[in-house]
């Protein structure tokens, strides 16, 4: 069990665990996982790691369709920021307790302010990472932004 379903076991929320079998040479895990579950793009989302960019020690976690790309400038706007750009993969795993195309949104070792892009309100569940390649969580939006205290905002192009 990942710390990502321990947090919302612990916060009684409802969600599906979907498993299927990871790539680990797949460069786009979000398009690998969308696949391999057989769903549309738009209802997978990824989760991603960006950072002030002048201060990398800011660092906030962006929720995106894997079908589209993240907007730093939306992104920026949403959190505040003059200017972001991606956090480096290495400060993102250590910052999470992660691997990159495993990292969740919940049970991260260090809670960040989340963004979810604002197509998600569109659906009835979403799909994210549960915290391992190979292993991902189905549920309404709205879990996450109660749970993580998150904020919807225009973040893909």
């Amino acid at each position: 069990m990942t710390p990502a379903v321990q947090q919302l076991k612990k916060a009684k929320q409802s969600f599906q665990l979907l498993e299927y079998k990871s790539d680990p040479q797949q460069g786009n895990f979000g398009q690998d996982s969308a696949d391999k579950l057989g769903l549309a793009e738009k209802l997978v989302f990824k989760t991603l790691v960006a950072c002030d960019d002048s201060n990398p020690k800011n660092m906030v976690v962006a929720v995106v369709p894997v079908s589209g790309q993240l907007d730093l400038k939306a992104l920026a706007k949403a959190a505040k920021i003059k200017k972001m750009r991606m956090a480096e993969v290495p400060v993102a795993e250590r910052t999470t307790g992660y691997v990159k195309g495993g990292i969740s949104p919940f049970g991260q070792k260090k809670r960040l302010p989340t963004f979810i892009d604002s197509s998600a309100e569109q659906f009835a569940e979403i799909v994210v990472s549960a915290g391992k390649r190979g292993l991902s969580l189905q549920l309404a939006a709205s879990v996450l932004q109660s749970v993580l205290g998150a904020q919807f905002a225009k973040l893909s192009q």
